[in-house]
């Protein structure tokens, strides 16, 4: 019997220093997100900097396929609730457009400046507004904290609209945090300021999924342990809960590169968010 313990709390949830290259991601990310951006608004496909609500940082890109939608994906990025805005991950709408899909992608208010409870009812209404510009099923994906934010718009209590949630046909959550309670005991609570109360009320693992909830936990072979006992850890609670779950961990894939399935229409990625 071997029994795994964790001391560093920090390290099992650090990423960029495990990963070879990992400083240079985020320049790449934002390289390759405003090249998308500059060729899809050439094309009058590009609605950018769209306000869902009254904040700085209340904005939301829209991009449109060829032709009518046939829905729309939402991508919420991720960066420990702390980090990043929409523009480094407009590429990532690539995939889902090529199958004719609209694809909003909303910033939200970073931590500190507000609590992770807040941010989730941001994110809720950034859904709802993208969702009334784009008519039929909607599908949601997020990133890290990204999954988080995905997953808590399908709990029991969801912040979003019961017409919403109807339409929310499947949401993937690619290497999701989905039990916030180990966050309290990393450096950056500092900053998350997570407390018992916050850390229950906002962890979708320790909710239960709104009624017809349909999941897929899709996280990177080769991540960090914690990343994949997270993602089984939702789906498995969840099936139990009555939910469609699925759990896939994508060979050799790390935290950094598990998103670029996203870029390719052909991926078993974006197949799996756009499936019946």
């Amino acid at each position: 019997m071997y029994l795994h313990k964790i001391d560093d709390w920090d390290d099992a949830y650090s990423n960029g220093i495990h990963i070879a290259g990992g400083n240079d991601y985020p320049a790449r990310w934002e390289n390759a997100a405003a090249a998308f951006r500059a060729r899809l608004a050439a094309d009058g496909r590009a609605e950018l900097d769209l306000a869902y609500g009254a904040g700085e940082r209340h904005r939301l890109d829209l991009f449109h396929p060829e032709g009518k939608a046939k829905g729309l994906v939402v991508i919420v990025h991720g960066g420990y609730w702390l980090a990043f805005d929409k523009s480094y991950w407009s590429h990532l709408a690539e995939g889902a457009l090529s199958h004719g899909y609209a694809v909003a992608l909303p910033s939200y208010t970073l931590c500190p400046a507000v609590r992770i409870g807040t941010i989730v009812r941001e994110v809720a209404t950034a859904v709802e507004r993208a969702a009334e510009r784009i008519e039929g099923p909607i599908r949601l994906t997020g990133h890290s904290a990204g999954g988080h934010l995905v997953t808590r718009m399908i709990c029991a209590e969801s912040p979003l609209s019961p017409d919403i949630r109807a339409r929310i046909a499947r949401t993937v959550s690619i290497s999701g945090l989905h039990d916030l309670r180990p966050l309290m005991k990393t450096s950056m609570n500092a900053e998350l300021a997570l407390d018992d109360r916050e850390a229950l009320a906002e962890s979708p693992a320790l909710q239960a999924p709104m009624p017809g909830a349909n999941l897929v936990c899709w996280v990177g072979g080769a991540e960090r342990s914690e990343f994949l006992r997270q993602s089984a850890l939702l789906a498995n609670v969840w099936t139990g809960l009555g939910a469609a779950t699925a759990l896939m961990a994508e060979p050799d894939r790390h935290h950094f590169n598990i998103i670029d399935g996203l870029t390719d229409g052909r991926h078993p990625l974006v197949k799996t968010l756009l499936a019946d």
